[in-house]
């Protein structure tokens, strides 16, 4: 994409102006065209000398975004100066995770003073924790639940104070990291496990979420709703546990009871 009403407010352009707004879809295997590179460059407004550069520049600019496993790749702004030189004042690149493995020189210019701390302790326990403004702590297995645990929340009038993925496979281990990241944020009025047991028991959860508690002390109201392998063996296990817990028939019963907890 380019524009040449870029910078901060783009967001804007793209909604009153959409047509401001360049785009060229590049062939995963081919990779962006000359021809693409040149639409962007005339969409920018150039000609002459600057805009052979820029077309360059786009061409080298998708070239870095493949060589380094990039997710994004963004120049803003882009000038061109008076003698005519395009030049990339400031840039922004965001990496594929998965990919860091390919790029040691990426990964030891890593700052952790420039990030979450919660965010940096979840990491290294290979945990998928996005820290949020709300009260209502979630703990799930698997993204898509986990985005749709987050939406159901606001749904029941909440706000969630996070993103969290144990992943498919949590250990007990994991689920304690879990918890003790999530009771170390203070916005943190209750919490709302929702897991769908597939690779990871329901039982399996239920021990971990028990060891948990009970190792940690946590005193924060937990809301439970679990479904799939075991799931009646889970429910018994809490039960029996002599914890204070809440369980939930569903997503939107243990949204609405995870929210009024955390107003309480």
């Amino acid at each position: 994409m380019a524009s040449e009403a870029g910078g901060m407010e783009i967001e804007e352009v793209a909604a009153r102006s959409p047509e401001k707004i360049i785009r060229e879809w590049a062939h995963p295997a081919l990779g962006i065209q000359d021809y693409q590179a040149r639409h962007l460059a005339y969409g920018l407004g150039l000609a002459g000398e600057p805009f052979k550069q820029a077309v360059a520049l786009v061409r080298s600019l998708f070239a870095l975004y493949l060589a380094r496993d990039c997710s994004l790749a963004e120049i803003n702004p882009l000038v061109v100066t008076k003698d005519g030189r395009v030049l990339a004042l400031d840039a922004k690149l965001n990496f594929d995770d998965n990919a860091l493995w390919r790029h040691t020189a990426i990964v030891a210019l890593r700052d952790v003073n420039e990030e979450d701390p919660l965010d940096v302790e979840a990491s290294k326990y290979n945990l998928n924790y996005i820290k949020l403004e709300g009260n209502v702590g979630c703990m799930v297995n698997g993204a898509g639940l986990a985005m749709a645990t987050m939406d159901i929340v606001k749904l029941a009038g909440g706000a969630p104070a996070n993103f969290l993925d144990v992943g498919g496979g949590a250990s007990p281990e994991q689920i304690e990291n879990a918890f003790r990241i999530l009771s170390s944020d203070p916005g943190v009025k209750a919490v709302f496990i929702n897991v769908f047991g597939g690779i990871l028991r329901c039982d399996r959860l239920a021990a971990g979420v028990i060891a948990a508690i009970r190792k940690l002390g946590l005193r924060l109201p937990v809301v439970v709703r679990m479904e799939g392998t075991n799931v009646e063996l889970g429910k018994q296990m809490l039960a029996e546990s002599g914890l204070a817990l809440t369980n939930a028939d569903d997503m939107g019963d243990g949204a609405k009871k995870a929210v009024a907890l955390a107003r309480g």
